[in-house]
Formats: C-alpha cells, sequence, structure tokens
C-alpha cells in the first residue's frame, strides 16, 4: 500500500455528505483539537443534485440542520447562513419552515466552504488495513490508501486512531431491471433530462410510489408538455406522508435512546407503526397537487397523466426507437406491454453497507445472530479484541438507531455524540497509558 511516509490523524471520514459535513462543523467547533481530515471521491460536495429540481422542497424543518440541535448558536446553522446571504428577513417572511432543496443544497456548499481545510475532493479510499506491525496489544489504528489526486496514479497512505464512514446511500432498481440510456434512477434524474432533453419525448413512465416519484412525475408533466407521463404504483395512488407533530417525535434525539434500548419486538413495532412518515409516501402540498392535475387532465381530456395503479414493472427490453417496459397489474394479475422513450425508478435506496470499504478490518467487527453488525449507542461498531480503533457509522445503524439514521432529522445531535465519543475515549486511553507506565515505573523501584 504504501508509496510515502503516512500521516497519522485523530479522525478520518470517509465520505463527504451531509453526514460527514456535520461531523466537521462539530470538530470544528469542540475545544479540543483532534487533527482530521475527510475524503470524498467526487470533486465537490453534492446531496442529490439529481433531485434540486424548481420548486422541490425539503421534508424537515430548516432548525434539522448541520449544527443548531447541537449548538444553537452555531455559526454553521442554516440561521446563520441565511443572515450572511442577506436573506434572513425575507426567509422569515415566507413563514415557511421548509426551504427549498436548491436553498438548502447552497446552505450545505456554504458550510462546506467554511470547513474545505479539512477536505480532499477526488479522493477515493481504496483500502482499510490494520497496520502491518502493531505489537502484542490491539490495534490503535488503521491504515487506509485513498487515490492521491496531486499525483495522478498514485497513492496516498494515512493511518487513522479513529475512521467515520458515511459513503452514502446505493440506489435501488427494481429487480432484473438495469440502467441505461433510456432507464434512469431518480437520483440521476435531472442530469439526465437536461442531457436527453424533452424534444422527441412522447411517452415517459415513472415507477414509484414516494416523494421523489411523484415529484417527477409533477415536473416531467411541466417539462415534457408533449408528452404522456405514466406513473406506475404498487397501491391506489399516492399515500400521504405522516408529518403530524406527534409522529415527528420518533426522529426527536430521545427517540433514538429508546429505540436503541428497545426490544427487537418493540424496534419492529415502531418500524411498523411509523415507517409512512418518511418511506413510500409524498408530501399533501405534491399530492394534492398531482391529484388536482389529474383532474384537470381529465375535464381538459388532454390524456397526458396517467396512473398505472396496482402495477408493477417485472421486464424491460430495448428495441430500436423505444423501450418495452412489461407491467404486471396486481389486480388482474395479468401482464402488458407498455413502450416508453424513458423508464425512471424512484425505486428508493438501499442502506449503507460499510463492509466493501472495511475490507478485512470488517472481520473484527462483531454481528448479532443476524449477520448485522453490532452498533454500540455512540455509532461505534463494537470489535474484537484485536482493534482498539474507532469505527463509527454515520448510515447503516437502522437495525440499532432507528428510523432518522439515513436521515437529516439527527445529524448535529448523531455528529455531536461521535465527537464526544471519540474524545472521551481518547482520555481514557491517555489515562490507562499513564497508569501503566507508572505501574511499569513501580516495578522497577
Amino acid at each position: 500500500m504504501e508509496t510515502r511516509e503516512p500521516e497519522m490523524y485523530d479522525v478520518v471520514g470517509i465520505g463527504f455528505g451531509p453526514s460527514n459535513l456535520s461531523l466537521a462543523v462539530a470538530l470544528e467547533e469542540q475545544q479540543t483539537p483532534l487533527k482530521a481530515i475527510f475524503f470524498e471521491r467526487q470533486p465537490t460536495l453534492s446531496w442529490h443534485r439529481g433531485m434540486l429540481m424548481s420548486g422541490t422542497k425539503m421534508q424537515v424543518s430548516f432548525l434539522k440542520d448541520l449544527a443548531t440541535f447541537r449548538n444553537p448558536v452555531s455559526e454553521f446553522s442554516f440561521v446563520s447562513y441565511l443572515h450572511a446571504k442577506g436573506r434572513l428577513a425575507r426567509f422569515v417572511n415566507n413563514q415557511d419552515f421548509f426551504p427549498s432543496r436548491q436553498e438548502f443544497h447552497s446552505y450545505l456548499e456554504w458550510a462546506a466552504a467554511k470547513v474545505a481545510h479539512r477536505v480532499s475532493y477526488n479522493s477515493r479510499v481504496t483500502a482499510v488495513q490494520l497496520p502491518q506491525a502493531y505489537g502484542e496489544g490491539p490495534a490503535r489504528h488503521v491504515r487506509l490508501a485513498v487515490d492521491d489526486p496531486v499525483r495522478p496514479g498514485g497513492v496516498r497512505v494515512v493511518e487513522a486512531r479513529n475512521i467515520v464512514v458515511s459513503t452514502g446511500l446505493v440506489p435501488r432498481m427494481p429487480t432484473g431491471i438495469e440502467r441505461g440510456e433510456s432507464v434512469w434512477h431518480s437520483s440521476e434524474f435531472l442530469h439526465r433530462f437536461r442531457e436527453r432533453g424533452s424534444a422527441g419525448l412522447k411517452r415517459v413512465a415513472v415507477v414509484g410510489a414516494g416523494q421523489s416519484a411523484a415529484e417527477i412525475v409533477r415536473f416531467l408533466h411541466d417539462n415534457a408538455r408533449d408528452a404522456t407521463v405514466s406513473a406506475i404504483l404498487p397501491s391506489y395512488g399516492y399515500s400521504i406522508a405522516d408529518n403530524t407533530p406527534f409522529a415527528n417525535q420518533v426522529f426527536d434525539p430521545n427517540a433514538t435512546d429508546e429505540f436503541y434500548r428497545g426490544s427487537d419486538r418493540s424496534k419492529d413495532a415502531i418500524w411498523h407503526y411509523h415507517k409512512n412518515t418518511n418511506y413510500s409516501v409524498v408530501d399533501d402540498e405534491v399530492l394534492s397537487d398531482l391529484y388536482q392535475r389529474a383532474y384537470a387532465d381529465e375535464v381538459s381530456e388532454e390524456g397526458r397523466l396517467d396512473f398505472v395503479n396496482l402495477a408493477r414493472v417485472v421486464d424491460v427490453k430495448h428495441g430500436a426507437n423505444d423501450t418495452r417496459v412489461t407491467v404486471h397489474s396486481l389486480a388482474a394479475d395479468e401482464s402488458y406491454d407498455l413502450d416508453v422513450d424513458v423508464l425512471v425508478c424512484a425505486t428508493g435506496y438501499h442502506p449503507m453497507d460499510p463492509s466493501e470499504i472495511l475490507g478485512s478490518v470488517g472481520d473484527h467487527c462483531l454481528r448479532d445472530a443476524e449477520g448485522r453488525y453490532r452498533v454500540t449507542r455512540d455509532y461505534r461498531l463494537a470489535t474484537t479484541d484485536a482493534l482498539s480503533c474507532g469505527i463509527y457509522l454515520q448510515g447503516g445503524t437502522e437495525h440499532t438507531h432507528g428510523l432518522s439514521s439515513s436521515l437529516l432529522s439527527n445529524l448535529a445531535v448523531r455528529s455531536g455524540e461521535i465527537t464526544n465519543s471519540i474524545l472521551e475515549r481518547r482520555v481514557a486511553a491517555a489515562a490507562a497509558a499513564d497508569q501503566a507506565a507508572e505501574e511499569e515505573e513501580g516495578i522497577r523501584v
């Protein structure tokens, strides 16, 4: 792995989306200095750029930003961003808790610029290993190989006493269907639409029942004026998201404690009762707007909106001029073909899986009876006695920490907890080293 002398860091972040950006902010604001660096494989911070369509809004309050729930007076808060941009008064006059996605992305870029000294972009972590020789005791750090953006083809080697993995979600496609020129995932929608353009689009199908699917249907209705838009749904239309005050308590910081302490039965119950706060549901404003459009479409007999209820896509075949989608009707239990120019799959994401990036180090991470990583309350992987380096996860902890694990709701609090854990473990390690030294000195005397 080595091509030059390794650099040692207290914290190395793998990935630099909103989660690790929030961690960088927490590290910047805490009083005890920690040497930290974040590696991001993309050339710049990017958060769902493929869905930054005009008119789309956040589904969480602006107060659930990178810092406010951890530090209400933070200079990295969304309010501080508005003040810096000279828009605070006008934002308040909007009387709206939910900024546009475009503005929130601008806020993330603004915050990332303030901690740019901690980030290396165009830097893909290719390996995480134990050091070649770490003595008789447990390994207190790991070694990482990173593609070096300064030296093309070169490898930068760093060592870390703690790593924080936040590589993001992985787009999920329907079973047996792969992305291509005419088959897109929602994560890339806006980029692909701009490349393709609306000229010549006659029919587009959108698969999915969640917020992204509904927003894409609405966008296509507005921006592909000559196209029929077919929304393929597994149910009777879209279901409304439960964003009522009582239900939203499932995203409160203390709800993480309750979920973590709960039994498997209670965790299953929480998922069952509250998954409709986030999964396969649509905000009421978008849902109502689409229904009104569908009704107006029926009145005008334009026939541009086609809601295919109780159906799913089971196959895709590519022809010379179009794409043939096989749709299975759950109601009639029969299949038929639909010819489209583009199929958009707004079918969600797989949770982050750190196994690939951890490599052989993952062999020292303990798992539960179902093969899932064991995660302590401070988001640290439980490890064997051979490894004392801290390995923290920002994502991939839904089975231990609940619904908010992959969402923005608890970014600030989670990053603060990880920072505190790293500091506390460092103090404990220093105290243990001092005690060992005193005991050794006593033996000599």
